[in-house]
């Protein structure tokens, strides 16, 4: 990604710079998104300089996909606790990375945040508690007593 679509004053939208030095990004595509992808493209006359997703030939603004979203996510059940639209999409991709293992620094460098600190400000709510992690990390190196009547807290 090198540059954004902006909507300035006066409704004018044009493509503008990343935010930061940390939001130019290469972020891998899972397959299942380069099929959908493939599908779309393979549907559509694309040139090499068009946009790959439009309304109605139009770029998508926040605003455009708001309109967009918000009856889908509706119909859908989702909650809209994080917000309506992309900015809910972005938390839901980075509780996804969160919940299958992926560490503070994977998660900062595909969100574009600045710092891990950034990244657990936002998420670290996310991640799982470290305490049953270190006691089992323990318990598999140095063994558990074995009815041994031995009470461990919080095991």
């Amino acid at each position: 990604m090198d540059r954004q679509l902006l909507t300035r004053l006066n409704r004018v939208t044009e493509f503008g710079p990343l935010k930061t030095r940390a939001s130019y990004r290469t972020i891998p595509l899972p397959a299942t998104v380069v099929d959908a992808l493939n599908g779309h493209l393979a549907a559509r006359d694309i040139g090499d300089e068009d946009l790959v997703f439009t309304l109605d030939g139009r770029p998508i603004t926040r605003q455009a996909f708001g309109h967009v979203w918000r009856p889908v996510a509706k119909v859908a059940g989702l909650n809209q606790a994080t917000g309506p639209g992309m900015h809910a999409l972005r938390h839901y991709y980075a509780s996804l990375l969160i919940r299958y293992g992926e560490s503070v620094k994977t998660v900062q460098a595909r969100l574009g945040h600045a710092s891990a600190s950034e990244t657990l400000d936002t998420y670290s709510h996310l991640w799982p508690d470290s305490d049953d992690r270190t006691r089992e990390a323990i318990d598999s190196v140095l063994g558990r007593p074995q009815g041994s009547g031995v009470e461990v807290p919080g095991a």
